[in-house]
């Protein structure tokens, strides 16, 4: 279903999410009270996800959606055959595509696909952020990795949704806790990359490492850079990805980085949430226990991808803490009394900053 010209998708959004961005910026200030957001959350930004995941879900078939593309021909050779046999790798995700192909058409499955990554992500922001929720969606929306995986990393985007939405659930009730292990386990069978953030999930909820995280994140950045080649083969001789020792040797790989090795560029953007958090942890001394559970693991996965940042792979292993970056960046912005007489206007600056990154790598690099 062609809505717009396939390459106008992705611009599309990013202007809508600035001028969303922009009217959250000139209502911040009356959307606090002594640093804690209380009003209603804004409407229009659950409209305009709606709006988004059926139109993106909806899309055509075509080569601006990269991993779109290999999703369809791999569909039409389940639709084809009424009996097949999947292989024990991501079960989940496959057994639903083999099931989908008998009843619907691919931009039906697509649209699934879209809700599966969305909504789990919207409500993950709310169950964390309450009423503020709606900026937490903003700051997603606004992430320079949202729409790439939507349309591209398809698998990836919906197992990582569904991680954050059990992080969202880890620290409930025992039902809740539960419900956490079952879509946890779900997730890991949609794209089982995402075990490594979720074994993080629980090394910071069961054992608590606190401050420690942020020396194991600084010691990832000295390993990386005196052994990174050795760390590289380990990782992916470990089986986080049927894919990744396919990456390290090859000279040309479909969804790498444009360039390889140290990547100071991206470990700079890896290390803004990490940074507020020093500041709140270490000068403010805020303590906030689903905030730690965020930022922990946030930090471990970081920086066990810091481990690998120099392979043809590593954004693979990017995105399992990236899809954390925007909820660790919003959550104290929304959720802690950091700065009580300006908490709006950082929140805005930091917004602004957000976005900024976002239509600088779209546009300029």
């Amino acid at each position: 279903m062609r809505l717009f010209n396939p390459y106008f998708y992705y611009p599309y959004h990013l202007v809508v999410v600035s001028i969303f961005t922009l009217l959250y910026l000139f209502s911040l200030n009356r959307r606090s009270a002594n640093g804690v957001f209380r009003w209603k959350p804004m409407v229009m930004t659950l409209v305009y996800a709606a709006v988004f995941t059926v139109v993106v879900g909806l899309r055509p078939v075509h080569g601006a959606f990269g991993d779109t593309v290999t999703v369809a021909n791999t569909y039409r050779i389940f639709r084809a055959s009424p009996i097949t046999i999947v292989g024990p790798r991501d079960a989940f995700f496959y057994y639903m595509q083999w099931y989908c192909a008998q009843v619907m058409d691919i931009n039906s499955f697509l649209l699934i696909c879209e809700v599966l990554y969305v909504v789990p992500m919207i409500l993950a922001c709310r169950r964390l952020m309450k009423n503020g929720y709606d900026i937490g969606v903003i700051f997603c929306l606004a992430a320079f990795s949202f729409f790439t995986y939507g349309t591209n990393g398809i698998r990836s985007g919906i197992a990582t949704s569904l991680a954050l939405l059990a992080l969202s659930l880890i620290q409930g009730k025992p039902f809740e806790k539960i419900l956490c292990f079952i879509i946890a386990f779900i997730a890991v069978n949609v794209h089982r990359s995402t075990a490594l953030p979720i074994l993080c999930m629980f090394i910071v909820a069961f054992f608590k490492p606190g401050k420690w995280v942020f020396y194991f994140w600084l010691l990832s950045i000295v390993l990386s850079l005196v052994a990174g080649g050795p760390i590289s083969s380990f990782f992916a001789s470990l089986g986080f990805d049927d894919r990744l020792d396919q990456y390290i040797n090859a000279e040309i790989v479909e969804g790498r980085f444009s360039r390889t090795g140290f990547r100071w560029d991206f470990l700079l953007y890896s290390s803004m949430p990490i940074l507020l958090g020093y500041y709140l942890v270490f000068k403010k001394r805020i303590t906030d226990l689903r905030y730690d559970l965020l930022l922990g693991t946030y930090i471990l996965s970081n920086s066990f991808w810091i481990m690998v940042i120099r392979a043809e792979y590593s954004n693979r292993f990017a995105y399992l803490s990236w899809f954390l970056y925007p909820v660790v960046l919003a959550y104290p912005l929304v959720r802690l009394k950091i700065w009580p007489k300006t908490q709006g206007q950082k929140v805005g600056i930091i917004m602004i900053g957000h976005l900024a990154f976002t239509l600088l790598m779209k546009f300029v690099f």
